[in-house]
């Protein structure tokens, strides 16, 4: 595709939140138009009035050619829709759309609960007509919103012939995408992350300190590694920028949704009040059970993550770190553990 054809492609986002809108608002700054849908109407006519989303990403005035809509037919008749909706609602959103664009990019992280089908999986079964990729990477939403310099890892299901189209819809000049073929990869890379963000916010709140975090990210991508090679994943996206790229982001920042439940956590707040009082979405909250169903159904051993399974359902934090602590010494490489 050639630059000239990329600049008349229709494009849109599905979900106005604030990746949802942070993603709006990149696609929109080289000038072009770009539709997003929204589920409240409230926020569509805020958007639309004063271009600004006040409730998930206040910061930032958003871009005089961005529309918000709450008709999903508007975004059936796009050619490229970033899918952006919360992990656990992706699959009903898409089943709703009358029809779907020729291509979906896949921005939510996570693992359908119940089924636990992976989110590209869920896409081709709600849209088996639309070519899949999977947008992940070390993302925080106000710095793209901002337009600060980011690199992502953009897999593409239909290989380079997909990418071809896709990357100069998507490239900016500070918005970089790298390519790859490794949907299962990206797609794990980031699931789990939001996990392992958890327990990085537990060590912080516990005033732990920096040698337990780091020893945690370690221990952590080792667990990654070993649930992404087991369900098809390649070892090396998992080392690129929507693997281990965006542990290390997300396991530092208070920024991070899913690092600031954690840290809660480990200052003794209780999850179930953490959970009801968030008006944004804490991924790994929804994902930590059902790798901790996914890895016990495959023989694999994610102690941190079951960990942090254990805190979401009222485990004491000091009792936690110190059972991990208790386990068996073992081989850093070739063993579990």
């Amino acid at each position: 595709m050639t630059l000239r054809q990329a600049q008349g492609e229709r494009v849109g986002v599905l979900g106005a939140g604030a990746w949802g809108t942070a993603l709006a608002q990149m696609l929109a700054s080289d000038g072009r138009d770009v539709l997003i849908w929204a589920r409240e109407s409230e926020l569509v006519a805020e958007i639309n009035s004063a271009h600004t989303n006040s409730v998930f990403l206040p910061s930032v005035t958003l871009a005089k050619t961005i529309r918000a809509t709450g008709d999903l037919a508007e975004m059936a008749a796009l050619d490229t829709l970033l899918v952006v909706t919360p992990a656990q609602h992706m699959g009903s959103v898409l089943e709703a759309m009358p029809s779907h664009p020729r291509d979906l990019v896949l921005c939510s992280k996570g693992i359908e609960a119940g089924s636990g089908r992976l989110m590209n999986h869920v896409a081709k079964s709600a849209a088996p007509g639309s070519a899949v990729a999977v947008l992940s990477g070390p993302t925080f939403a106000h710095e793209v919103a901002a337009g600060l310099p980011t690199a992502v890892t953009l897999a593409c299901a239909d290989g380079e012939a997909q990418w071809d189209r896709l990357a100069l819809v998507i490239a900016r000049q500070t918005f970089r995408p790298y390519y790859s073929d490794d949907v299962i990869g990206a797609e794990i890379g980031g699931s789990v992350k939001n996990v392992l963000a958890i327990a990085c916010g537990v060590v912080d709140g516990l005033g732990l300190g920096q040698n337990a975090r780091a020893a945690l990210i370690a221990r952590g991508y080792a667990e990654m590694l070993r649930f992404g090679e087991t369900l098809g994943a390649q070892a090396a996206t998992l080392a690129g920028l929507c693997g281990l790229g965006d542990l290390v982001l997300t396991c530092s920042s208070t920024s991070s949704r899913n690092f600031s439940l954690g840290k809660a956590l480990g200052e003794g707040q209780k999850a179930e009040d953490l959970m009801a009082d968030r008006k944004t979405v804490a991924e790994g909250a929804h994902t930590a059970p059902v790798l901790v169903e996914l890895a016990a159904r495959h023989g694999i051993a994610m102690p941190i993550v079951t960990a942090v399974y254990g805190l979401l359902k009222g485990d004491e934090p000091r009792a936690v770190v110190s059972d991990l602590l208790a386990r068996p010494l073992r081989a850093e490489q070739g063993r579990p553990g």
